[in-house]
């Protein structure tokens, strides 16, 4: 008879620490939930995850639920454990309970579910979910009792009950998990997200045209030498001046020069007559708010002005997107043009190149808070303008000049230092 009933109390110890682990495993997991996951599979109906998110909006009743019955489990099967050991071994068997039971509890109650729940969380707080809720009904008088308490004394404690951290990402947490995204995201897609992020911290005079490059009409030039320029262009949009770039006074879109020509009334008042006025952008326009003023004024070029007023280059909208998708034209599929390979692993690299367009080429880490080109970034290393070639070292990359003209860095030799 005494056999039977040690035999009960083992099955009843068994299923004690069965409930001890569905606790443990039931808190690891729910904590350890993707929220953003989470969210999503709610939005998608999934009822485990609804009945999770539900549990979760109220941590602390949960967290006191689970606690409450693991507590309870715990302690009930440490008093059966004792009883069985004292039948079995005498008072001998209450120091035998306490070091069994204890190595028993943490393998099979605490770490070994702890660690699936941890490794698989959203098959473990899905199911178990369906049990807690309605045991949160069951015990809630309890539950209520003990958070009144516990919130009672951490106001004691001067801890802020409405301090609970943000869901929310940063830009750079976010850029991070896309980063860390891998094979779940392909390249292209991940590229391009990180491109949209960068818009903010980007602005327009990182990647505007500069003056000198930009190619316009000069209404002070002949009609023969304006119509032959007009000829040759390769842009469909061009700033229209009087003798400097600074005298812009419209932007010409080749759609309307054919229509002029189609009616045979091709003349300087009649170019700047089917001319836009001009679009001036602030050099420090970050990128984001560009492309949302271009989208609003239905714009596709800008003048880039500085602070004074003086025209700095153009920007265009396939600029910006390129900062976004990558570049768009053919001639830059692989390495921008300015940048030549070498046999030995360095590059010719030209002095007009854009720092960015290289750190982008060749995955470097140039700097990029100050001068835009390569030059630039040499002379002001330099802190003067080198009247012969020079060696130096920038930012861990090894530069040495190899043409220069007219104080301008034509072109310069560039290895990373291993």
């Amino acid at each position: 008879m005494e056999d039977a009933s040690i035999g009960s109390l083992l099955i009843l110890l068994v299923f004690l620490i069965f409930l001890s682990a569905f606790f443990s495993s039931s808190e690891t997991s729910m904590m350890a939930l993707n929220r953003y996951r989470l969210r999503h599979l709610v939005k998608q109906k999934h009822r485990g995850a609804c009945q999770a998110s539900q549990l979760l909006e109220r941590p602390d009743r949960l967290i006191g639920v689970i606690l409450i019955g693991n507590n309870f489990v715990n302690i009930l099967a440490s008093a059966i454990a004792t009883i069985i050991a004292v039948r079995l071994w005498g008072d001998a068997g209450i120091a035998i309970a306490t070091g069994l039971l204890t190595l028993i509890i943490l393998i099979f109650a605490e770490v070994t579910p702890k660690t699936i729940a941890a490794i698989h969380p959203e098959r473990i707080a899905f199911p178990a979910a369906f049990i807690l809720r309605p045991l949160l009904k069951i015990m809630y008088p309890m539950v209520w009792i003990i958070n009144t308490i516990t919130n009672g004394l951490m106001r004691m404690l001067r801890i802020n009950m409405n301090g609970q951290g943000s869901d929310h990402l940063s830009t750079e947490e976010l850029r991070t998990l896309v980063n860390e995204a891998g094979a779940l995201l392909p390249k292209r897609n991940q590229s391009m997200l990180l491109g949209v992020l960068e818009l903010e911290a980007v602005t327009v005079n990182d990647i505007m045209i500069p003056r000198n490059e930009v190619e316009g009409i000069d209404l002070d030039e002949s009609l023969d030498t304006i119509l032959t320029q007009l000829s040759k262009t390769q842009h469909t949009r061009l700033p229209i001046f009087h003798g400097d770039i600074n005298q812009v006074v419209g932007l010409l879109h080749m759609r309307n020069l054919a229509q002029l020509i189609q009616k045979g009334e091709v003349t300087k008042e009649a170019i700047l007559a089917v001319a836009r006025e001009p679009y001036f952008v602030p050099e420090s326009t970050p990128l984001q708010t560009q492309l949302l003023n271009f989208q609003k004024e239905s714009r596709r070029i800008g003048i880039v002005v500085d602070e004074y007023g003086d025209v700095e280059g153009i920007v265009t909208l396939e600029d910006i997107l390129e900062e976004i998708v990558g570049e768009l034209s053919e001639q830059n599929n692989d390495l921008i043009e300015d940048i030549h390979p070498q046999e030995d692993g360095s590059f010719f690299i030209d002095g007009g190149a854009y720092i960015r367009d290289i750190n982008r080429a060749l995955d470097w880490d140039l700097p990029t808070d100050g001068p835009k080109t390569l030059n630039g970034l040499i002379t002001e290393t330099l802190e003067s303008l080198p009247d012969a070639n020079v060696c130096l070292e920038i930012n861990g990359y090894r530069v040495e000049t190899l043409q220069i003209h007219d104080k301008f860095i034509q072109t310069a030799r560039m290895a990373k230092k291993s």
